[in-house]
């Protein structure tokens, strides 16, 4: 290991999948945009291909390309940023399903593509993409003439089940398809948990899969595992690390370890980060710095080779709030200069 090994359970990946898709009343998509969460989306989507699944998510068409070299002809890779402009060939030559957000992508997929699939985004209260229920009654006959392939939404509170905007958001989806012959989707992890009224034809899980909340049953996907750089015995009273912000209070034994903000480990863990010698915890010291964090491994029974950041005692999502984050932040920072392997 040089700067990380990052471990990737695909077998792991593949029963969250089928997890969720045994939860979801239709059919099971898979989300795999930012490079799968950032495990890498050509061995996550093959992955999720032999599992079963049929439908792919991605936020650009260039991630739809790579997929499609990744898995070959046949499922269906969904671009949920629509027909931008200059998408064009990449939708062609891939056979990419861009889920048209405005009524300009809509004019521009009809005149650049008239005989390819596409579906339909729907604004249904989130504020952020689709077309609002105005714009959708003025295109809409247009638009079912075209035969679009799905009518989707998304949720913004889903992982509140509580939340007032999600009752909301689904009436207004079934106000705006109502009577409509085309596949609806509206849920992604979260809302596959609210339940089979969100469900709808098709879900579109996504952090779920990689084993984050609010997927509590999810089985872990990641695990990273750090190098020891050099260890020291230090005094009491002495100080570690930039600001001398942590000071010895008993004779110490630390550890330097080969990673940092540059490997998207937030410098906000300072003070607040633990890792694991197999199940014992030891607390970073000091400031997380670009390159190197220092840990306290003092009460360890033998001076370890590394130490373990992500695990079966350690979560992004626990990792996550101790960063003041969310586990999607985590995963997608996970940084290129570790090794990494698929098991």
């Amino acid at each position: 290991m040089s700067s990380g090994h990052l471990t990737i359970d695909l077998g792991a990946l593949a029963a969250n999948w089928k997890a969720l898709a045994q939860l979801s009343a239709g059919e099971t998509a898979a989300v795999v945009k930012a490079d799968a969460y950032g495990l890498g989306s050509g061995r996550v989507a093959r992955a999720l291909a032999e599992a079963g699944a049929r439908r792919f998510f991605v936020a650009v068409a260039e991630e739809g390309a790579a997929v499609r070299e990744a898995i070959g002809k046949g499922p269906m890779i969904g671009i949920l940023s629509g027909h931008m402009e200059g998408d064009t060939a990449l939708i062609r030559d891939h056979d990419l399903v861009p889920m048209l957000n405005s009524v300009d992508q809509m004019l521009r997929q009809i005149e650049a593509l008239p005989n390819r699939p596409f579906g339909i985004q729907l604004d249904t209260g989130m504020s952020r993409l689709g077309l609002e229920p105005g714009e959708w009654a003025a295109v809409r006959d247009l638009a079912m003439t075209r035969n679009p392939v799905l009518l989707m939404s998304h949720l913004a509170c889903a992982d509140e089940p509580e939340h007032p905007m999600n009752p909301h958001q689904l009436q207004n989806f079934r106000d705006m398809t109502e009577g409509l012959d085309v596949p609806r989707s509206l849920s992604a992890t979260g809302g596959i948990l609210l339940g089979p009224d969100y469900h709808f034809d098709l879900t579109r899980p996504g952090i779920g899969l990689y084993g984050g909340q609010p997927f509590a049953e999810s089985r872990s996907v990641v695990r990273l595992d750090i190098p020891v750089i050099q260890l020291r015995t230090i005094a009491p009273g002495e100080t570690v690390g930039y600001g001398n912000i942590w000071t010895a209070a008993r004779p110490s034994r630390i550890a330097t370890i080969a990673a940092g903000y540059a490997d998207g480990l937030p410098r906000a863990l300072g003070g607040k980060l633990r890792l694991y010698h197999g199940a014992i915890p030891c607390p970073a010291v000091g400031r997380v710095s670009m390159d190197l964090i220092t840990v306290d491994v003092t009460d360890l029974p033998e001076d370890p080779a590394y130490l373990t950041m992500l695990g079966p005692h350690q979560g992004v999502d626990r990792l996550a709030t101790a960063a003041g984050t969310i586990g999607y932040e985590i995963l997608t920072s996970l940084g290129r200069r570790y090794s990494r392997a698929y098991v």
